[in-house]
């Protein structure tokens, strides 16, 4: 019960610590959501403001900006520990680097991708869903953006000693996110033309599990053969 509690503690200081430093440097918040709604709202200016069009493509527009949306943090979710050496602490730590993986991405899911669900009602208003569409759009972010951080930590934990790695860490995760795209595009799809798409989900919440079990063993060996 002792090593329980302790392992709760230090879950919660690394992910209190990286959601405080977040919002001291707000822009790690705000650009994710700035590019998000430029993206969602180029596409109507760009194709024409038909809202039967923007109702076809927006499944595939609201999550191609998010899974890039979600990407413009995943550089800087280990440098910074990198740089300043508290990388090299957290793999001596007695606590499983595993454990500080899975708070720190954690703790980049609620910046980046909590307000993207949060404001998931807007975006889908802007191109033109219905309601439910409406409602597939939010649980396919809700379970979907999550798998987005644990993919792009893996990407991140190769990369993290390399100078300008983002473009290396992009190649490496954007194949990664097929998977992702396809059957969150595939529910809200299926929704807009009122069928079931409990299938979708349970698949994209199948994923998730995985990744959080997963996930965090596959970043944590990423992170020490990068270190050393």
């Amino acid at each position: 019960m002792q090593t329980q509690h302790s392992y709760w503690l230090a879950f919660k200081s690394v992910y209190a610590k990286d959601v405080t430093l977040a919002f001291r440097q707000r822009a790690e918040i705000v650009n994710p959501l700035l590019f998000f709604l430029i993206v969602i709202t180029l596409f109507p200016l760009a194709i024409g403001p038909e809202p039967a069009l923007l109702t076809r493509m927006a499944p595939g527009i609201i999550w191609v900006a998010a899974l890039l949306s979600t990407m413009l943090g995943l550089d800087k979710l280990f440098r910074d520990d990198y740089n300043d050496g508290s990388l090299e602490q957290l793999i001596a730590s007695p606590y499983p680097l595993s454990l500080s993986v899975l708070a720190k991405v954690a703790a980049h899911w609620t910046v980046s991708g909590l307000p993207m669900v949060l404001l998931a009602p807007l975006f889908a208003l802007l191109m033109n869903l219905e309601s439910q569409s409406l409602n597939a759009t939010v649980l396919t972010l809700l379970i979907g953006t999550p798998l987005l951080s644990f993919i792009g930590a893996i990407g991140a934990g190769l990369t993290v000693a390399l100078q300008k790695g983002g473009i290396l860490m992009s190649l490496l995760v954007l194949p990664l996110y097929i998977p992702v795209l396809i059957f969150a595009t595939s529910a809200i799809d299926t929704s807009s033309m009122s069928l079931a798409y409990g299938g979708q989900l349970a698949i994209l919440g199948a994923m998730l599990a995985v990744a959080i079990v997963a996930a965090p063993i596959a970043i944590s060996s990423a992170l020490r053969v990068s270190v050393s």
